[in-house]
């Protein structure tokens, strides 16, 4: 099964950094937040990736090219005609397609895009700038359990972010705007989708959150997984310093897997 990640947006919030490198390649402890995001994923068996780069996506594309440079020891021997010779190589067992979807193009049309890659098939979809220990697993049962176009992970989070509002049996019943009586249930992304997602999405000026889930809202197709581990977005410098400390510390919550 394909997990699509959303990585082409500016990231204007953390602009201290993502003026040089796009919001998903900074980095949590020497290594870029998407790459955290994968190996939660991995972690669980779902190795195949489509990445929806835009803004700066040649930095995605060239660190992926440079992965095992990145993770091995290697010795540069210009002796012997620059000869590279890669010690301890260490390959993560991922397909990565990376996908320039636009420059201006919104979350919608982003997914829009890479609708030839996705196929006639069931995909998970998240966005490039946060971690949590959701058992994707379990939220993949849980989609394919109640049969709908689409699944959301939801949170109580008290932050300004995108509010839904569920029912007793886990239905979606509106998506919108955080308001002072919320109680903080939010979309916190690692998503799961039939492929009748893309009749909901018409062009690259969509934005994914807005018409398309208040479409699915409508038409009844979108349902809830409460997640109640960890959770945290890097939408500033303060929240990526706190991921920072957290990994350094040796308590990151989202760090599910042993090596590395």
């Amino acid at each position: 099964m394909k997990v699509v990640i959303l990585a082409g947006g500016f990231g204007t919030r953390i602009s201290e950094e993502s003026q040089f490198r796009p919001k998903p390649m900074v980095e949590i402890g020497g290594m870029p937040i998407l790459w955290h995001i994968m190996k939660v994923y991995s972690h669980y068996g779902f190795n195949d990736f489509i990445i929806c780069a835009g803004y700066r996506q040649h930095v995605i594309k060239e660190w992926f090219a440079d992965y095992f440079l990145h993770t091995s020891d290697v010795t540069f021997d210009f002796t012997k005609g620059n000869e590279i010779i890669v010690h301890r190589k260490h390959v993560e067992p991922w397909k990565v397609t990376i996908i320039d979807t636009g420059l201006n193009t919104q979350t919608g049309g982003r997914v829009k895009r890479i609708k030839d890659y996705v196929g006639n098939e069931t995909f998970m979809l998240t966005y490039g700038d946060a971690v949590g220990d959701i058992n994707v697993r379990e939220l993949l049962e849980y989609h394919q359990s109640h049969g709908k176009i689409g699944t959301v992970s939801v949170y109580n989070f008290s932050q300004n972010k995108g509010v839904l509002e569920l029912s007793s049996s886990g239905d979606v019943e509106a998506f919108r705007e955080k308001s002072d009586q919320d109680d903080d249930m939010i979309n916190i992304g690692f998503m799961v989708f039939e492929p009748d997602l893309f009749d909901y999405i018409s062009g690259d000026d969509i934005i994914f959150e807005k018409e398309p889930m208040n479409g699915l809202v409508c038409d009844h197709q979108l349902m809830g997984y409460v997640h109640k581990g960890f959770w945290q977005c890097m939408d500033t410098l303060r929240e990526k310093e706190k991921l920072e400390r957290m990994w350094e510390s040796g308590n990151a919550p989202w760090k599910l897997w042993h090596n590395q």
